[in-house]
């Protein structure tokens, strides 16, 4: 299973897994029903998560019935415990939209919730990050995860997310980031997918984020809180869910 997940998720453009994988998620998701993990997101029990990784895999971190990894589930946890991000009457904007969220968020928040990718099946509206339709301080929440380490230009991506934020709003912004990385590193000349992994850690990765991530969002207009929600949880539930203790949401505030 290993090397077959390997292969779809380095050979396979991603719009055709999106579009593959809601065909056979069905049967996947009954195929490995238990009682060892949970997905708070659909809160349904496995025996047990898929590995999933570019380069190494990573064991019980893949959901088999919303797809989710380890940041989404713990994401997921943070937005229903600790936030009202459910509202039906928020503003919410989506980059990028994950398989994992976008069902649910459609169903509590059809009318308010907005999608927004270059290419993704799953978006309402088509355009580049770098240059939103959308008027300044519009949105209430925005959710750009994993998105910023593809975008050649994150500096104007970063000013139009905080264009389009409301006065007073939440935008979580997550990206890999090495935490033995003080500062990103970047090469516009690395621009083959074996450089790329190499280097970056994905063939589609422009960057790799330091941990000066969270100042240059600050050097935006952002406060930046970097928050580790699971901390907040015993090592059974660590098991259970299948998150990661140290993994940090930023949560970025537009004062």
């Amino acid at each position: 299973m290993n090397w077959f997940i390997k292969i779809l998720i380095n050979k396979i453009p991603r719009t055709q897994l999106i579009f593959w994988s809601r065909i056979f998620r069905p049967v996947i998701d009954l195929y490995y029903r238990g009682t060892k993990f949970e997905d708070p997101i659909n809160n349904k029990l496995y025996r047990k998560f898929l590995p999933y990784g570019y380069v190494n895999q990573r064991i019980n971190a893949l959901s088999p019935g919303t797809l989710s990894l380890e940041r989404h589930r713990l994401l997921w946890l943070y937005l229903k415990n600790k936030t009202d991000f459910f509202n039906p009457n928020l503003k919410i904007l989506h980059i990028a939209p994950e398989q994992a969220f976008f069902k649910f968020l459609k169903s509590v928040n059809n009318k308010n919730y907005i999608t927004f990718d270059l290419n993704s099946p799953l978006a309402d509206i088509k355009g580049d990050i770098c240059a939103m339709p959308f008027e300044d301080n519009f949105f209430d929440f925005i959710l750009c995860n994993h998105v910023l380490e593809h975008i050649v230009d994150d500096t104007k991506a970063m000013k139009e997310l905080y264009r389009v934020l409301k006065r007073k709003g939440t935008a979580i912004l997550q990206v890999p980031i090495n935490v033995g990385r003080d500062k990103t590193f970047e090469d516009n000349n690395i621009t083959t997918k074996k450089e790329r992994i190499e280097k970056f850690g994905q063939y589609d990765h422009v960057r790799e984020y330091g941990l000066d991530y969270y100042r240059k969002l600050e050097n935006i207009g952002f406060s930046v809180e970097k928050n580790n929600y699971a901390s907040k949880f015993n090592k059974n539930d660590i098991n259970k869910y299948g998150i990661v203790r140290d993994e940090i949401i930023p949560i970025c505030k537009k004062n």
